[in-house]
């Protein structure tokens, strides 16, 4: 038996992954049990629980691996702050001491930090490191159903790279074309998301969504297309860009930009946080939207042209713009592709596991079907469930037969009832695909509003993503092909959706959240997209299985999936934190495994917990 630990951890998003024999056992972000959002610390309870999994300690592992190489990220800091000199002092300073002092010796903070799991044998100990890109390469090749395969890989950086194109052949990864930083794609945009108002590294997708409220032939969106790539931007026909850094200030500064800059090309301020939407904000998310896709669609064709494949793997956080996915889709240029659903640096454990598995130890690839198990975190125990009961004196139902259960919930949800649904393994990834998700009717006209502002606590322009049957994804949307991680989009058929007024464009944003565009408008967007996750019955049974019934109460098998949590919260991981967000929250029923709670019957002393309440 070969027994791999991989990790991601201290910049963004930790997790851990246990493979055995090449395939992934268990796999976690540290944020779920932590319940700090993008938790950046060492992943000790991940690690625990994946070692629980299989009963195993440290000792009993062949070699753990690091997603990244410390020492050349170290390298890419100091010839950046070399090269802007004089310019960056003040990140000089305050980054240099950081890694002179911890991440330099992050062979010594490993190790302690496995000590804390449990002790073992520091001699036995095979540590060993994995480029960035080539763990996020490796984490879509290795689970993919292909042999030879391109792969892209677009991110933020990772040591010095910022996108790569590999080709891989029998089970070996060889890197092709690599974009060096400062010049990022990923950046680019998390450049924008700034502007706009939203959090780095987590708010991206808040602009991806905002970017339909946008008018793509309106002047002021044209102007903002063309202001970035005059003055911003230089795009090569290969896909590759040239930033203006006289604009950025990621490179050596403490901010991601030059605000002044900004407002003087644009001729708007940065959005505060927080403050209302214009439609200016609009356009812009709409223009830089535009752009990405402009870039990667050359960088899919450069990619086709230098490996020849047929197959496409796609990683790293860009991967995670369902929009952009979907044009890549659209081309044409392969002829299937598979996406990593765990794109971002939480999936870089994955990779760094499995390119050591088949790379380091000259393993052969497992060819595995696609739509793998992605269900790899912590299962529910009925011991923690009557433990939560016991605790909190909770008021349930429970049911005998599952089947019982789907049908009544399926009738409660058409009645227009908001479920938090959670059953089995925890989703590995950002998506709640059925596991951890919040579920109700999408065919309720105040849904979208009454689920973001009572129960997510966010922005009423974020959309919702509709689960539905595989076996009938092509009687109610434009896509043939599954998406079973919501990784695409796919417009709804023409004879569900309902005719935009004519002066749809001039509305204000809060004006065009009112038009309904669909028969299920909380789960149409206003360009009558929607996120698909396709649901089959061999990957998620109970869901399927749910939807099925369904089906019979409202004669459509299609559900609004959220991810069970509230704003700046992770998803919920134990039944604790399913039933601190169910009675924080305006939610009617509360399901874990087999048990039911509704929240007229629960005691209202319960609404005084916070997240951070533990049971004894």
């Amino acid at each position: 038996m070969s027994y791999i630990l991989g990790i991601s951890a201290f910049y963004h998003d930790a997790s851990a992954c246990l493979l055995i024999n090449g395939k992934i056992r268990a796999a976690a972000q540290e944020e779920r049990f932590t319940r700090i959002k993008n938790s950046a610390s060492f992943p000790i309870n991940a690690i625990k629980f994946c070692l629980s999994e299989e009963n195993l300690t440290i000792d009993d592992i062949d070699a753990v691996v690091f997603y990244e190489k410390p020492f050349l990220k170290f390298e890419r800091l100091l010839q950046t702050y070399y090269s802007f000199a004089p310019m960056g002092i003040a990140s000089f300073l305050k980054a240099i001491p950081i890694w002179l002092h911890e991440k330099l010796f992050l062979k010594q903070k490993i190790k302690k930090g496995l000590q804390e799991i449990g002790p073992y044998d520091k001699k036995k100990l095979k540590l060993l490191f994995s480029g960035h890109h080539l763990s996020h390469a490796a984490s879509a090749y290795y689970p993919s159903p292909f042999l030879d395969a391109a792969i892209l890989t677009i991110d933020g950086v990772g040591e010095w790279t910022t996108a790569s194109i590999f080709h891989a052949k029998e089970g070996i990864i060889n890197v092709v074309k690599e974009m060096p930083f400062p010049h990022s794609v990923g950046l680019l945009y998390s450049a924008f998301t700034y502007f706009l108002g939203f959090t780095v590294n987590s708010g991206e997708y808040k602009v991806m969504g905002l970017s339909p409220f946008g008018n793509i032939d309106d002047k002021e969106t044209k102007a903002f297309i063309e202001k970035i790539k005059q003055e911003m931007l230089s795009i090569n026909e290969d896909g590759s860009i040239w930033l203006n850094q006289s604009y950025f200030h990621y490179a050596t500064g403490l901010k991601m930009i030059r605000e002044h800059k900004w407002k003087d090309l644009f001729g708007i301020e940065r959005r505060k946080p927080e403050s209302d939407i214009s439609q200016h904000h609009c356009n812009f998310a709409c223009a830089v939207q535009q752009v990405l896709e402009e870039i990667v669609l050359k960088m899919v064709k450069e990619t086709k042209r230098l490996t020849n494949s047929e197959n496409l793997c796609l990683a790293g956080g860009v991967a995670l713009n369902c929009v952009c996915n979907t044009k890549i889709k659209q081309s044409g240029l392969f002829n299937q592709i598979y996406i990593q659903p765990a794109a971002g640096d939480c999936g870089g454990s994955v990779g760094a596991a499995m390119a050591v598995y088949h790379m380091y130890f000259c393993n052969n690839k497992i060819v595995i079907p696609e739509n793998s198990n992605i269900y790899l975190g912590p299962k529910i125990s009925e011991d923690d469930i009557l433990k939560l009961n016991r605790k909190l004196k909770t008021e349930y139902t429970r049911y005998e037969d599952f089947n019982d259960l789907s049908a009544k919930i399926a009738e409660l949800i058409s009645e227009g009832n908001v479920v938090g649904w959670f059953q089995d393994n925890m989703e590995f990834g950002p998506r709640a695909l059925g596991n951890r998700s919040i579920l109700a009717d999408p065919k309720n006209p105040n849904m979208q509003e009454l689920i973001n502002q009572k129960i997510k606590l966010r922005e009423q322009f974020r959309p919702f993503a509709p689960a539905i049957i595989q076996e009938e994804l092509q009687d109610f949307f434009e896509m043939k092909d599954p998406s079973p991680y919501m990784l695409y989009t796919s417009k709804i058929r023409s004879e569900f959706r309902v005719p935009l007024p004519e002066n749809f464009h001039e509305l204000l944003i809060n004006q065009k959240l009112k038009v309904r565009t669909s028969i299920f408008p909380a789960i149409t967007h206003v360009d009558y997209s929607s996120r698909i996750q396709t649901v089959s019955k061999k990957l998620n049974p109970k869901f399927w299985e749910l939807l099925q019934n369904i089906k019979k109460h409202t004669g459509y098998p299609i559900v609004l999936n959220t991810s069970f949590n509230v704003r700046g919260e992770p998803i919920v991981c134990s039944a604790e934190d399913a039933y601190n967000c169910f009675m924080t929250t305006d939610m009617d029923i509360l399901v874990i495994q087999n048990y039911v709670y509704f929240r007229d019957k629960q005691r209202t002393s319960s609404h005084k917990m916070n997240s951070k309440f533990k049971l004894d």
